[in-house]
């Protein structure tokens, strides 16, 4: 597993970032004018951006959580029975639930706070969603890529949260068909996806790093003991460092232990030589 560097996390953090907005700017970060293609779900609501541009990588960013129905999507955990090429495994129902969703075009409402630019925009998308109605996201995102992966480039997923959840799914479905078509997956705060007949059967965990963040409650979930397993390689940032697929209750113990010391954690002489930079200023 080729180690993912620091440039890479940032791109794809803040692409993350940027997925929860309901607009942005995509040619700043390297990608074409016309290399965007966004995909709502059954609510009219951008859940997933693909964005691509004259380099070789095609980014699909998938949104997390925004609603209680969003977040009631984590509670239902019940395994999901899918087939993987000969095999069968058990996922998440309610990511998988999520994928096979169809999009709702929504009009575009005059609003004074928008600007014409910005207007356009959101017009274009939802014609674009107008002609996929009918398609699950899982479709319309296979319908994007198709034509890219063509052209010989490579595909990236990132996402946070549920997104993350989705983004490992969608790559083990796309896997099936263009195994040669995958960069890596990258994701943020995301909770468990499958069981352990999909971790055993998940063909991307050299590729797929899994980023935590202290201690995001999140990426325990669900709360179910040893049924459902996390894939790729976990990096967990913790205490200004980064560890490497630490244990699920290690990791818990350990961010439980400092977030109860963390009072007695200030009075360390590293925490006043860590701002020692205040007083040239002064």
């Amino acid at each position: 597993m080729k180690p993912l560097k620091r440039y890479q996390y940032e791109r794809y953090a803040i692409l993350c970032n940027l997925a929860y907005p309901t607009t942005f700017n995509h040619t700043l970060y390297g990608f074409d004018k016309n290399g965007r293609h966004e995909i709502t779900d059954r609510w009219g609501r951008t859940i997933i951006r693909i964005l691509w541009g004259k380099e070789s990588e095609v980014v699909v960013v998938f949104k997390g959580s925004q609603s209680l129905w969003d977040w009631l999507i984590n509670l239902a955990c019940f395994p999901k029975k899918i087939r993987t090429g000969t095999k069968w495994c058990r996922v998440h129902w309610g990511y998988y639930s999520l994928l096979e969703q169809s999009s709702k075009t929504t009009g575009i409402k005059p609003n004074p706070y928008i600007s014409e630019a910005m207007r356009a925009e959101l017009l274009q998308a939802s014609e674009n969603n107008h002609q996929q109605n009918g398609l699950t996201l899982y479709q319309q995102i296979e319908k994007v890529l198709l034509p890219q992966i063509k052209q010989g480039k490579k595909i990236t997923f990132t996402g946070h949260s549920s997104g993350g959840a989705m983004a490992i799914l969608v790559a083990h479905r796309l896997y099936q068909q263009q195994p040669t078509a995958i960069k890596r997956i990258v994701t943020f705060g995301q909770p468990a996806t499958g069981c352990w007949s999909f971790k055993q059967d998940y063909p991307l965990a050299k590729r797929t790093y899994r980023i935590c963040c202290d201690l995001d409650i999140v990426t325990f979930l669900p709360p179910i003991p040893f049924m459902f397993w996390h894939v790729g390689k976990m990096l967990w940032l913790h205490n200004g460092k980064i560890y490497e697929d630490t244990p699920t209750l290690a990791r818990l113990y350990r961010s439980i232990v400092s977030w109860l010391l963390r009072p007695i954690s200030y009075h360390y002489m590293n925490k006043y030589i860590r701002n020692k930079d205040f007083f040239d200023k002064h």
